[in-house]
């Protein structure tokens, strides 16, 4: 077996490497008490040193379990051995020495640093004290600190070094720990993304779809010509449904896959076509614009069509109104816009009372000659709309109120940063 094997042997078994330490620095103290004859005792009286060195590196097979105690014992060792006469070599110290480095590798600074100046004080101050005039005052003095400080540090160093590996290793730990849950969440979010955007546009294209049906059907008999016009727009409403439809479950596909939907996202700029779309259904939508358009980011042009649309639906949906008006205000820093029912529609929600939320029933109507399309739609569609809208509002950094005001009637009011990551808006309106 050669050296490095053998060493590599060692190194993989910590108790038989403590056990060669501890034999060695044993075998060290021997020769090195010869150096020079002890002051107190004759020269051929060698078992002192031999019997304190034997405590001290016994002790040391316990430094994993009790490294205060054996740090304690080597000191106690080596003072009696200054106080003996011995000069103080590295050799004589390499007990003393081993155990001030595991104690420094096992715990902390503040345990160490009380142990290694009290074995400094101790072995100088009774070096001093004891040893003849004849040895130099340096060796009784910058050796011993020097021998006792450097194995203190290397321990410490390595102390550093095994926390800093350790911290690693348990950040390694806990990032694979929590990719699967991380993963998780992204579905989750990505999948609540893509059900809001089919929510809206769903709700919204069978809105109008039920609407318009229903007039149609009302009016075959009597007024097949108008009748078959309102079919002709149903047509085009459930195309159009089909193709948001198609857009929106196309961002479940790859982007490299060829199928994948061309069409541009809503923006407001989109909002006299949404407009013209309600008007086929009866409801006769005014877009006010005050201010001049800054350039919007695509998530804030996109979420404030979305609430125009949600919220025109749920007009068209829980109102007899024939009219509603969407009001956009631009400033620096954000924009407001407020959907508004029709005075009819207001009128209405104050006689029943309406206070947060948009209640069920109601129906379009073309005019007055025109009875309205039966429907029927419970508080909850109009709560998870709402939800929908506060939703999407928060999401880039803005926020959405809803409910009856004695002026304007019920209305939705969203104020939106121009940049999602300025959530500071104007709240003035």
């Amino acid at each position: 077996m050669t050296m490095s094997s053998w060493w590599q042997q060692i190194q993989n078994h910590p108790r038989l490497r403590t056990v060669v330490i501890a034999g060695a620095a044993f075998v060290a103290s021997g020769p090195a008490s010869r150096l020079t004859p002890p002051v107190s005792v004759r020269a051929e009286e060698w078992w002192p040193a031999v019997l304190l060195a034997a405590v001290a590196c016994t002790a040391l097979l316990w430094h994993e379990r009790r490294p205060r105690t054996t740090a304690a014992v080597a000191v106690v060792c080596t003072v009696a051995l200054t106080a003996l006469g011995y000069l103080l070599t590295a050799l004589l110290l390499a007990p003393l020495m081993a155990a001030l480095y595991w104690l420094a590798a096992h715990t902390d600074r503040k345990t160490t640093l009380p142990f290694v100046l009290s074995a400094c004080a101790l072995v100088v101050g009774t070096a001093l004290i004891v040893d003849p005039p004849s040895y130099p005052w340096p060796l009784k003095t910058v050796g011993p600190v020097a021998w006792i400080l450097m194995p203190a540090s290397l321990g410490g160093a390595r102390r550093i070094k095994q926390d800093y590996l350790d911290a690693v290793r348990s950040r390694a730990e806990y990032a694979e720990r929590t990719r699967e849950a991380e993963a998780r969440r992204q579905v989750a979010d990505e999948r609540t993304r893509i059900a809001r955007e089919l929510h809206d546009v769903v709700a919204h294209h069978l809105t109008l779809a039920h609407a318009q049906a229903g007039t149609a059907a009302h009016l075959v008999q009597t007024r097949p010509d108008q009748a078959q016009q309102i079919l002709t727009s149903l047509t085009a409403t459930t195309s159009s449904a089909l193709r948001d439809l198609k857009a929106t479950v196309g961002l479940l596909r790859g982007g490299d896959d060829p199928a994948a939907p061309l069409e541009p996202t809503p923006s407001l700029t989109r909002l006299p076509e949404l407009a013209r779309t309600f008007a086929s259904a009866g409801l006769t939508v005014t877009i006010n614009t005050r201010g001049e358009r800054p350039p919007l980011s695509p998530s804030v042009d996109l979420t404030a069509y979305r609430i125009a649309q949600e919220a025109l639906t749920n007009v068209a949906k829980h109102t007899t109104t024939t009219s509603a008006q969407v009001d956009i205000t631009y400033s620096p820093s954000s924009l407001t816009m407020m959907i508004i029912n029709g005075d009819d529609g207001a009128d209405r929600g104050r006689r029943s009372g309406v206070a947060d939320e948009p209640t069920a029933g109601g129906g379009t109507a073309d005019g007055g000659d025109q009875p309205a399309a039966a429907t029927s739609t419970s508080p909850a569609n109009s709560g998870f709309g709402l939800i929908s809208m506060r939703e999407r509002a928060l999401s880039v950094g803005g926020h959405l109120e809803a409910g009856s005001h004695p002026e304007v009637g019920f209305h939705v009011t969203a104020v939106l940063p121009l940049h999602p990551g300025n959530p500071k808006t104007d709240r003035t309106r």
